[in-house]
């Protein structure tokens, strides 16, 4: 099962300076089949700005470009879809003004949210967080047997995220996590980001 669970990277809560370059590094390092930028508490125009920086350098080398929270902007601005949370926008209005783009739903530990979710339109579930996180405070937790149980028994695919690294991701990858949703694990990496996405990459192949 285990090559079958992609990387899922999500844009670090504050960009660096030199950030287009560490994307661009990160993405080079391995297969990553997503990215999705998530900055909260930006204004619109800015916003704008920075996806179409970063949006060429993931679409140019096949990586899906999603925006968190805001399906209206994700059209708006040429990306691939957009990734919606359970206190945004609702999971069929987000599909509605998406049209045939990307939609991902977060549902924290619940298959019934997924559920819903997937009736709605989503593309893929996620699940989270499974580890302590630092993005988020306090995380809501999440079990495996929630990632099992849907795996096993929806078409729908499901990521997996919050606090994942190298070194914990075996277990989620056995559970049958298709995408695994990286932050820390990427980009605070002692050795640069390049290196923290081939350790992930690494993982999940011996899971």
């Amino acid at each position: 099962m285990s090559h079958d669970c992609r990387l899922y990277l999500i844009t670090p809560p504050t960009l660096p300076e030199d950030f287009e370059r560490q994307l661009a590094t990160a993405l080079d390092a391995g297969d990553i089949a997503a990215l999705q930028l998530r900055l909260k508490q930006t204004p619109d125009d800015e916003l704008l700005r920075t996806i179409d920086r970063l949006r060429p350098i993931a679409q140019s080398r096949g990586v899906a470009f999603l925006l968190n929270d805001r399906p209206d902007l994700a059209v708006k601005s040429g990306c691939d879809g957009a990734h919606v949370g359970q206190t945004d926008m609702k999971p069929r209005e987000a599909r509605k003004i998406l049209g045939d783009l990307t939609l991902g739903v977060t549902c924290h530990n619940s298959r019934h949210l997924a559920m819903e979710a997937s009736e709605a339109g989503a593309d893929y579930v996620a699940f989270g967080a499974f580890f302590a996180t630092q993005t988020k405070e306090p995380p809501e937790m999440a079990e495996l047997e929630t990632l099992e149980i849907w795996a096993q028994t929806m078409e729908i695919p499901c990521v997996a995220i919050g606090g994942i690294t190298a070194q914990n991701c075996a277990p989620l990858v056995r559970a049958g996590a298709e995408f695994l949703a990286v932050v820390g694990a990427v980009w605070n990496h002692e050795n640069g980001p390049a290196a923290g996405v081939r350790a992930l990459l690494t993982a999940i192949q011996s899971a």
